[in-house]
């Protein structure tokens, strides 16, 4: 796998400046950055619902069960028309659902605290929970600015994804650089 991954060190290196490209322009363009993921997510939603209404025809025709797969490509067909004709409202939506499940998952953690023996680390338990719950009421209370700073963390864990693929690729090459050398001084001698 070593030596494929140091032929192949191009192919590594692009995907980073990919992910640096699209890092720059979560963070300097947020709100085209957003628009764009709810598009392809209404893209996808649509052409997985009309997949699954395809393969739901077929098992009908085989006499195998279809129905469920008929709800879910309508089901994927109506979301993915929401998210085209309201796409400010899906963004709102999205952050909504995070909103809760921070707040579900930290009422838990805090919950699960408390069954925590204290020297195992109770408080930590119960401060990571806080720290969720906390972020999904600050989530409800601002939706857009919370699509903001999650369109912001994501442009970030690109840049650092892509800045750490391209060391990779100059690491890789290098190997592969020092491999050929060994075959060209073995050729010769």
């Amino acid at each position: 796998m070593s030596e494929s991954l140091a032929r192949n060190w191009w192919a590594i290196g692009l995907r980073g400046v990919l992910a640096i490209v699209f890092g720059v322009i979560a963070l300097v363009l947020p709100g085209v950055t957003m628009l764009s993921l709810v598009i392809v997510f209404a893209a996808y939603a649509l052409v997985d619902g009309v997949l699954a209404i395809v393969a739901a025809v077929r098992s009908a025709r085989r006499h195998e069960r279809w129905g469920l797969l008929v709800l879910e490509g309508v089901v994927d067909i109506v979301a993915g028309l929401l998210a085209f004709l309201w796409p400010g409202l899906t963004i709102v939506i999205f952050v909504l659902l995070v909103a809760a499940w921070a707040i579900v998952t930290g009422a838990l953690m805090t919950a699960a605290a408390f069954r925590l023996q204290l020297d195992h680390g109770r408080w930590w338990l119960a401060l990571g929970g806080l720290a969720s719950f906390v972020y999904g009421v600050l989530l409800i209370i601002a939706p857009l600015i919370g699509a903001l700073v999650l369109t912001w963390w994501l442009g970030a864990y690109a840049l650092v994804f892509g800045v750490l693929l391209l060391i990779l690729a100059f690491r890789l090459r290098a190997k592969h650089d020092e491999g050929r050398h060994a075959g060209l001084a073995q050729g010769t001698a």
